[in-house]
């Protein structure tokens, strides 16, 4: 038996230049037919933990994501049942060949799609705002945490993290001030590699030296 509330998950990946929201096409009603953030309402005898993994599983397909608690939402209207408590999840995920497939296991969903953060479809709910509020506590901890580098693969090029920034933030930022200053914090490890399978000239890969990131905790990486 389903208890009165939800849990609602929104997963963020970076692929070929895009912060992306991974989203779910509802196939029952309220909102037949809309797009949603992946969500389900939670068993009367289940353990949060379980439900966030069920849940995600069920509307994406997708296992083993760690997840950390956004918010709580109550609001009377949020949903045409009436008070459905929903409490938000998200995670940071790198998206390789694998995550990019996704598909749903239950038939209470369509299909599971990757959008880009800043062009997503009208959502049901009040999945906008959940989706903001999300991308708004990113923007307050990109500053003190290494977030920007969770979305991108151990090797990276400077323009990958720049278009992360970008993403996140939602403006655009100046190239030469970006990587003056990247390169300027200390933290970026600059490797004998480069691209490599491009068509395009082949650009210089980085690590992050996260024990070097972790100092400028007590400062901020301000764009």
């Amino acid at each position: 038996m389903y208890s009165n509330f939800t849990v609602d998950c929104v997963i963020l990946g970076f692929h070929e230049g895009e912060l992306k929201v991974l989203l779910a096409e509802r196939n029952e009603y309220p909102f037949k037919d809309w797009w949603a953030l992946p969500g389900f309402f939670v068993d009367n005898d289940e353990e949060m933990e379980d439900a966030v993994k069920r849940i995600l599983y069920e509307n994406t397909g997708l296992k083993d994501v760690f997840m950390d608690q956004l918010h709580s939402f109550a609001g009377l209207k949020r949903h045409p049942k009436g008070r459905i408590l929903t409490v938000a999840y998200y995670a940071l995920i790198q998206l390789d060949n694998t995550k990019l497939k996704t598909k749903p296991v239950t038939n209470y969903m369509k299909q599971a799609k990757w959008f880009p953060v800043r062009n997503v479809p009208e959502l049901a709910f009040d999945h906008k705002q959940i989706l903001d509020l999300c991308l708004e506590r990113l923007q307050r901890r990109l500053a003190y945490k290494p977030i920007a580098f969770e979305l991108l693969p151990e090797k990276f090029t400077l323009t990958q993290l720049q278009l992360v920034y970008e993403g996140i933030l939602n403006k655009s930022l100046d190239k030469r001030n970006f990587r003056k200053k990247m390169q300027n914090y200390g933290f970026l490890k600059e490797l004998d590699e480069v691209q490599t399978g491009v068509a395009y000239r082949a650009a210089r890969l980085y690590k992050l030296d996260k024990r070097k990131f972790l100092k400028h905790f007590q400062n901020t990486v301000a764009f």
